[in-house]
């Protein structure tokens, strides 16, 4: 994805015309001491998200970065990892003047909890999750379980560099290795409460956990379709959408013919529902 670095320096000290976003995306990551791969991806959905490669980052809206905080990353460490890489791209495009707007102020992060309780506080609650969703809970925990000792090897290696004032690799190095012991904890809890919903089960005639929808903006006429799913599982690249979204709530319990509004930072959307299947 990345580009040569003495082209993009050139286009950022000509000034020639604004950055596209990801102009401005490989300008950031080549900026990064360390390379991080789950950065550049999460900087890549973003780009997807706020319109493609073309888009220019000084035309991005406050409302789009609080519209695509609140639809696109639900809650849970995971969340938090998407969030912060995002953030911290924006904070350094405003710092670099490639944006006149401080928009990583309208990104707001929903902190992790590890321990749910449900309503009357007696115990933690039970989570619903698809069958897709548990296998991949299961499979993440084992591979963040074994990036433990390679996490541990990047801290000590950062940590021999005498100047700890301004030692930004350890910093970093230290926050994923909290953001993946919290993960790890998260995926814990969840799994020890979670209760695997079978969608091929479920009435397909209205929206629940793990049904399909296809919807069809009512001005546009453009159709989307989305697969609603726990806030743990929510990828909305993937077209996955939380049951906890705007969205997701929107068409819980709905059925194939009816209208929906959906109110976002933006404004309010309506969508109808062309088609719930299983």
């Amino acid at each position: 994805m990345l580009r040569q670095a003495s082209r993009m320096e050139k286009i950022r000290l000509t000034n020639a015309r604004p950055l596209t976003l990801m102009e401005a995306v490989e300008l950031y990551v080549r900026s990064l001491r360390a390379k991080d791969s789950g950065t550049q991806q999460h900087l890549v959905g973003f780009v997807r998200w706020m319109g493609g490669e073309h888009r220019k980052v000084n035309e991005i809206q406050p409302s789009e970065i609080g519209d695509f905080g609140e639809q696109t990353m639900g809650s849970g460490t995971q969340a938090v990892e998407r969030l912060q890489s995002v953030r911290k791209f924006l904070a350094f495009a405003k710092r670099k003047e490639l944006t006149d707007q401080n928009l990583a102020q309208h990104l707001r992060i929903r902190k992790s909890r590890r321990s749910i309780r449900n309503a009357t506080g007696d115990g933690p609650r039970t989570v619903e999750v698809t069958r897709e969703g548990h296998q991949a809970l299961v499979k993440e925990l084992e591979q963040r379980k074994s990036e433990r000792g390679l996490l541990a090897s990047e801290i000590e290696r950062a940590a021999s560099d005498k100047d700890v004032r301004e030692n930004a690799p350890l910093e970093a190095a230290r926050e994923r290795q909290g953001l993946n012991e919290a993960r790890i904890l998260e995926i814990e809890d969840t799994l020890k409460t979670a209760r695997v919903s079978d969608g091929s089960k479920s009435n397909n005639r209205t929206v629940g956990m793990g049904t399909a929808v296809l919807l069809k903006d009512a001005k546009t006429g453009r159709e989307t379709t989305y697969t609603v799913v726990s806030a743990m599982e929510a990828s909305p690249l993937e077209g996955k959408i939380s049951d906890v979204s705007p969205v997701g709530q929107a068409l819980i319990r709905k059925a194939a013919g009816q209208d929906v509004e959906v109110k976002t930072p933006r404004g309010t959307t309506r969508y109808r529902i062309v088609k719930v299947s299983s």
